[in-house]
């Protein structure tokens, strides 16, 4: 009876993630100065020559710092490696163990 249950689990696992994904709101990245009010969001970027160019982007400064993101990653992709190379050779052994009977 539990093993009738577990596609029923996952389908609603699954569904209620589809769902709350749905209302993240999207980044678009869009220079739309429509129906605003006021001075524009970005300031015009005036070059060494004196000229006046387009939107650019901020000035962020020395930038972000990747590593700990980099070492988490790594840290992850090492784990799911190491269960699939053991989920492997587990079933190796069961089906070579089934064999033998």
């Amino acid at each position: 009876m539990a093993m009738a249950r577990r596609p029923l689990l996952t389908a609603t696992a699954a569904a209620t993630l589809l769902c709350a994904l749905w209302f993240v709101p999207s980044a678009n990245a869009t220079d739309d100065a429509e129906g605003a009010a006021g001075p524009p969001s970005r300031p015009a970027v005036t070059n060494a020559g004196g000229e006046v160019s387009g939107p650019a982007l901020a000035e962020t400064g020395a930038g972000v710092d990747t590593t700990p993101y980099l070492i988490g990653g790594t840290a992850f992709l090492v784990i799911g490696a190491a269960f699939v190379a053991h989920s492997g050779r587990r079933a190796g052994a069961l089906s070579s163990i089934a064999g033998r009977a």
